[in-house]
């Protein structure tokens, strides 16, 4: 595939950013979930629900492992069902699992949030869906100003369901759109047409959803910069509040399905650094703030109000204004996050299914955070979220820490400052523009358990 040439993106930029591309986790958790063992499980988890304030309100996700088409790009946790009974079977121990978690908590603890993720949340009948929120309401007290999201397929999602959703509160939304290129969606079976789209926006609309998001990918199969742009250019159309731009992550050890695109088909380094760039540059032209590595929000947008105030968030949704302290995951693989910890439910259904059964908490692993952890999580968030981290000021919140002891990762930042990807003034380390598209990479360099020989991780770039 031959490159483009850009006037926009100034001359070497791509070559300097390519010279440290390399594998670096995405750092929606500090430590990641390569640490998770089964040194934590069910008993360290009711410990950590237990040890929870009264008056902090809490998070909950709950997650939906089907859909009704595979995706053969996808990452995440699913499978394809096209009969409704494993899903009703699924619901019934979903709302097994929220009575379990809520008696080990001293009484109806107050949920600020909720996010619903897959998956395809919408593959839930309307009946189950409010089964779902009938649980959670009665073991948790929603506030006031409760944000509630999902994610949603516009190829299976109908007005009856968003009209159900709305009703029960939904008023955040994301969108799968990925690409509109027919030649790139053929490359990975999800077919789906721009007037789809336009209903589903239409119909979470008519329900007044304050915020929509509409997810986009590069880096895809046949995907070229121009085609990433005509997709942008078609969906400008909808002036979503947020848009997500994540770059595909070709991990089949991982992820078996992913065999089935061909990898001389997929851009290379270059090409896809500059799919990103030019992205990024057209969506700012119209307006849009751009928000850590691949978000971007109008500016009245919450996600832009937070990343101006420097109260943005990352968790394993990605971005995010969340600020409560404790998140707590239902369901097959979700993932909980408590200030004791971090820890995951069984993925495969069985031994999630299982463990309900016997009564107990369905965790299959975590990891117990240290203070060292949280030193060095508040570092790497920043960095994440703000491009820039004040190491005095991080060592001034953790009392007993200097900057003195970080500096066998200022050691590991001179290659990048050498290439003008990063600044440092005294305690200041700031990631410059040319640097953003390696933020994971230069976070790393605080992550005291990174092995960057491992194959754990997707490309940086």
């Amino acid at each position: 595939m031959t490159r483009a040439k850009v006037a926009s993106i100034p001359e070497g930029v791509i070559d300097r950013v390519l010279k440290h591309d390399g594998r670096a986790p995405r750092y929606t958790s500090y430590p990641t979930a390569v640490q998770f063992s089964t040194d934590v499980g069910p008993a360290e988890y009711c410990d950590w629900l237990v040890a929870l304030p009264q008056d902090k309100a809490v998070s909950l996700y709950v997650h939906v492992p089907f859909c009704t088409r595979l995706c053969w790009y996808c990452g995440c946790n699913t499978r394809v069902v096209n009969r409704p009974e494993p899903i009703g079977e699924y619901v019934r121990y979903l709302l097994r699992e929220v009575e379990l978690v809520a008696r080990k908590l001293d009484g109806r603890r107050p949920a600020s949030g909720l996010h619903l993720g897959g998956g395809t949340p919408n593959t839930l009948t309307v009946e189950e869906l409010q089964a779902v929120f009938g649980a959670l309401g009665r073991e948790f007290a929603f506030t006031d100003d409760m944000e509630i999201a999902a994610e949603l397929d516009p190829a299976s999602l109908t007005k009856s369901w968003v009209d159900a959703a709305g009703a029960l509160g939904l008023n955040r939304a994301s969108l799968g759109v990925q690409t509109l290129d027919p030649k790139v969606q053929a490359a990975v079976n999800r077919n789906e047409t721009f007037e789809q789209i336009d209903e589903c926006v239409a119909a979470l609309r008519s329900i007044r959803v304050r915020s929509l998001n509409l997810d986009l990918m590069y880096g895809l199969p046949h995907q070229t910069t121009q085609s990433v742009l005509d997709t942008i250019d078609a969906i400008l159309a909808f002036r979503p509040e947020r848009l997500a731009l994540f770059g595909y992550a070709h991990v089949p050890w991982m992820k078996s399905h992913q065999k089935l695109i061909a990898e001389s088909a997929l851009p290379g380094p270059a090409e896809r650094l500059e799919q990103a760039l030019m992205a990024e540059e057209k969506l700012i032209g119209e307006g849009y703030v751009s928000i850590g590595l691949d978000h971007f929000a109008l500016p009245h947008d919450e996600l832009a109000r937070a990343k101006a105030d420097h109260r943005l968030r990352r968790n394993f949704q990605g971005y995010t204004t969340d600020s409560a302290g404790t998140l707590i995951g239902f369901g097959a693989s979700a993932i909980g996050a408590l200030p004791g910890g971090y820890v995951q439910n069984h993925t495969q259904e069985l031994p999630w299914r299982q463990a309900i059964d016997r009564g107990e908490a369905p965790i299959a692993r975590g990891v117990a955070i240290s203070e060292d952890d949280r030193f060095r999580a508040e570092i790497i968030e920043r960095l994440m979220c703000d491009f820039a981290v004040d190491l005095e000021a991080v060592c001034g919140r953790h009392q007993t820490r200097s900057p003195a002891e970080l500096s066998g990762a200022i050691e590991k930042l001179q290659p990048f400052l050498d290439d003008r990807l990063v600044g440092i003034d005294g305690s200041y380390i700031q990631v410059l523009p040319a640097g953003r598209p390696l933020v994971r990479s230069i976070s790393a360099c605080f992550d005291t358990y990174f092995q960057p020989e491992a194959l754990r991780h997707s490309r940086a770039v």
